[in-house]
Parts: C-alpha cells; sequence; structure tokens
C-alpha cells in the first residue's frame, strides 16, 4: 500500500498541513497503535447499530465490518504501515479501510467522535489488562498456596523489624502473601466492575442528533450499561486511574516479597533457594548466584508508582470535557501494565520453583529468644501472674540467658526460680519452637492446623 504524507481526515478547517514539530508532538501512533484490535472492535459494533438503526444501509455496514477485519488481519499479519501523519490509530484504521471499500468507509464515523472513540478504545484495553491481572493474581495465589501447604508445619522466626520476634510457620507466612494478594483480587474485580460502562456514542461532549442506539453498542462489547453523561464519559480517566492505583498497590506487595527473598537467599540466612531460572551469575566472582529476577521485580515499582503520579498530574487541572493533555494517559498505562503482568509472572515462577531450607528456617526460629513471649505468656496462665509482671520476670531471664551466652530452653530450673520462685519444670514444655507454633490456635494464627484451614478456604475461593 502507499505511504499516507499527510492527514486530510480533519477536513477543510486548516489552509495548510501541519509543521513537522507540530506533526510530531500531536501524533500518538508510535504508540496507541496497541489499542488497534480494541479500535476495530468498537468500530464493528458501531457499524452493526448504525444500520440496525437504519442511519446506515446494512450493505454499507458489511461492506464496513468486512473492511476492518481486513484491516485487522493486516496489522496482526505486520503488513499494515502506520502513519504519523494520521496521527492515531482511529485515523490511520480509518483511512485504510476508505482504501479498502470505498465511500461506505466515510459513514463509519456518523454519530461518534474521536473522544468517545479513544475513550471506548482505552476502556477496552485496560479491560482486558484486569483481565490478565486477574488470571496472574490467581496463579500467583495457587503457587503460595502450594508452599503453604507443603510447609504448613515447618517452623521458621518470624520478625518485628527485622529481628527475631516469635517462631511461625512457613505456611502462615506463606499465606500471609496469598492474603495482600487476595485483597489485590478483590481490588482488580472491584475496579473492573466500576469502569465497565460505555462511552461510545457520547460524541464529541454533547452526544449526537442521530437516532443511535448506546445500549445496543454497549452489550455488543461487554459493558453493563452505557455510561449517563456524555461529558463525564469523553473527559473521564478514573479507570485507567484505579488500573494504575491498583498495579501500585499489588506492585508495593510484589516488592515486599522480593526484598524477603533477597533477604532469604543470601549466605547470611539461607532460608530459600531459587531455582537457577531466576538467578544469575557474576562477571568475575563465580561463586554468586544473584536473585536479579526479585530485584527486578522491586525495582518495577518505581515505574508503576511513576505512571500513577503522572496521570493524575495530567488530569488535575483539566477543564470538561476533553483536551489534548488526556493524549499522555497511554504510554503511562502501557508501561505500567507491562510491568506489572511482567513481575507478576515473574514472582510466580519464583514461588512455584523455590525450595525452603527446612533446616535453617528451623535452627534460626529457636534463635534470639524467640519464645520468650511463650515464657511471660505461661506465667500469666499457670502462674496467675499480671502481664505486666510476668513481662518483666521474662525481660529478668532473657537478660541472664544473654549473660550465661545461652538460650532460654539452656537455662537450668535454678535459674528460672532466681527470677520467680514459684516457676517449675513444666516451663520448659513451652519452650520448644514445635510447642509454641503448635499452641497459637486463635483463629489466623500460625499453627500448623490453622495454616491447613485458611488453604481450604482459599482453595475454595478461587473454585
Amino acid at each position: 500500500m502507499t505511504k499516507k504524507t499527510s492527514n486530510t481526515m480533519w477536513g477543510g478547517r486548516f489552509a495548510a498541513g501541519p509543521d513537522a514539530i507540530m506533526e510530531a508532538i500531536n501524533a500518538s501512533i508510535g504508540f496507541d497503535q496497541r489499542m488497534a484490535s480494541q479500535d476495530i472492535e468498537g468500530s464493528r459494533a458501531h457499524a452493526a447499530m448504525l444500520a440496525a438503526t437504519g442511519i446506515i444501509t446494512d450493505s454499507d455496514a458489511e461492506a464496513i465490518r468486512e473492511g476492518l477485519l481486513t484491516v485487522l488481519s493486516e496489522i496482526e499479519g505486520g503488513t499494515f504501515q502506520f502513519s504519523t501523519a494520521l496521527e492515531d490509530i482511529h485515523m490511520n484504521v480509518e483511512s485504510r479501510l476508505k482504501e479498502i471499500i470505498g465511500e461506505p468507509a466515510g459513514r463509519l464515523h456518523t454519530g461518534r467522535s474521536r473522544n468517545d472513540q479513544v475513550a471506548t478504545d482505552f476502556k477496552l484495553w485496560v479491560r482486558d489488562q484486569f483481565d490478565a491481572a486477574e488470571a496472574g493474581l490467581i496463579a500467583l495465589i495457587q503457587a503460595l498456596l502450594g508452599q503453604a501447604e507443603a510447609g504448613a508445619d515447618w517452623v521458621m522466626p518470624g520478625f518485628t523489624h527485622l529481628q527475631t520476634a516469635q517462631p511461625v510457620t512457613w505456611g502462615h507466612h506463606m499465606m500471609a502473601y496469598v492474603e495482600m494478594f487476595g485483597r489485590d483480587l478483590s481490588r482488580v474485580r472491584d475496579a473492573r466492575k466500576c469502569m465497565n460502562e460505555s462511552p461510545l456514542g457520547a460524541a464529541a461532549l454533547a452526544g449526537t442528533s442521530f437516532p443511535i442506539d448506546r445500549h445496543m453498542t454497549a452489550e455488543a462489547l461487554g459493558f453493563d450499561r452505557p455510561s449517563a453523561n456524555s461529558l463525564d464519559a469523553v473527559s473521564d480517566r478514573d479507570f485507567a486511574l484505579d488500573f494504575l492505583s491498583v498495579a501500585s498497590i499489588t506492585a508495593m506487595h510484589l516488592s515486599r516479597f522480593a526484598e524477603e527473598l533477597v533477604i532469604w537467599s543470601s549466605a547470611q540466612f539461607r532460608f530459600v533457594t531459587l531455582s537457577d531460572r531466576f538467578s544469575t551469575g557474576s562477571s568475575i566472582m563465580p561463586q554468586k548466584k544473584n536473585p536479579d529476577a526479585a530485584e527486578l521485580i522491586r525495582a518495577k515499582v518505581g515505574r508503576i508508582y511513576g505512571a500513577n503520579t503522572g496521570l493524575m498530574m495530567v488530569m488535575k487541572g483539566l477543564p470538561l470535557a476533553y483536551s489534548k493533555d488526556m493524549q499522555e494517559d497511554k504510554e503511562q498505562v502501557f508501561d505500567a501494565a507491562d510491568s506489572w503482568m511482567l513481575a507478576m509472572a515473574a514472582m510466580e515462577g519464583m514461588v512455584k520453583d523455590m525450595t525452603a531450607n527446612r533446616d535453617s528456617l528451623k535452627a534460626a526460629a529457636g534463635s534470639g529468644f524467640s519464645t520468650a513471649t511463650d515464657l511471660a505468656d505461661w506465667l500469666v496462665r499457670v502462674l496467675g501472674m499480671p502481664f505486666r509482671d510476668a513481662h518483666h520476670v521474662t525481660g529478668t531471664l532473657v537478660a541472664l540467658a544473654e549473660n550465661k551466652d545461652c538460650d532460654l530452653p539452656d537455662l537450668t530450673l535454678e535459674d528460672m526460680k532466681s527470677a520467680h520462685e514459684h516457676i517449675t519444670a513444666e516451663v520448659f514444655d513451652v519452650l520448644g519452637v514445635q510447642n509454641s507454633v503448635d499452641s497459637r490456635m486463635s483463629y489466623g494464627g500460625t499453627a500448623p492446623a490453622q495454616v491447613r484451614i485458611q488453604v481450604r478456604r482459599w482453595k475454595d475461593i478461587l473454585k
């Protein structure tokens, strides 16, 4: 096909074509061609509606439908020639359609504007990305459930301030991320439902005088309903901001987990071994196995947060309805979507492939006086002490163990009695890490039985 060098689609308003600099800043085809399939889907629905309402003939609608399918096949086959002079995906498709079918192509734009057209295309694209995000989150949650079920009773240290706090189980730690990503899944579904209104037919900003059927096009495109205000329909980008907001929160969760994997896979921790598929070596240090996938996931947050902030800044001062500023919405969302989907897929792969080093986890679980709280609870439960008094006695025993360079279970009964004379040998039953985690049977606690309850609950949720 011949190269398009000028845009005559504007009509007769302008005497001269755009300057090269204006053309460069005005064009969006370099990035919005990603919405080609959505643009053609919207146009097909619009043409079918125009025919059904008698605005165009059935023969014109059929020619448009077949022509659009030809354009789509050219784009998908890589033979379509995109033109910067034609500005955007909408004009590129319409121009090529005219070359293919002639005069009927000019009737396609009846009853709509590029304003509602781009809003519709972008919504369809974002909706597809929400669906992809839902699938990615479900796959990641299932990978975490597999780890949690396998290690429901493997003890490990739980941390606060990255200091040993209390023993927990590997399964319990994995289930914490299931809950995080589960909330992300809910946010994805809620945002998708909220955005599912069709802008098509809002036209430039005021609607149209043609007797269009917006409910018909909304239904054809899988929307729940047409948007109720034409001004809002063409100026709204809340759906894109919702997408970036959900992506930002999910990316934060991914980054937190990535940080733990970086720490856990270090020689100092040895809690996990990451597979070779998600690690790299060093160009100079042959012993190195670097958790690069986790580190890159951690870094992706910056791009996603930047996109979220960037679009907020684009939208914050715009009067109704459409302004060209809104052309700057897509690149940021496209980049954030790419980063989000890649990060989720990489994390799923790492979780499925990683091996928890059970011996290292167990050894670390008993260090750092991790059962001190169990000792305090025993003093309250068995000796009837007020918790604050039990806290003081336990602190005294921790200090004694530190001075003797041992852990709490290594103290003698005489050592224990030096802090409180009524302590008995029974106290040693609660100082083992396995006993500690087994006792945490409150709902949502770390006890293996509770972990397995939550695994089953999530399996039922995902059915």
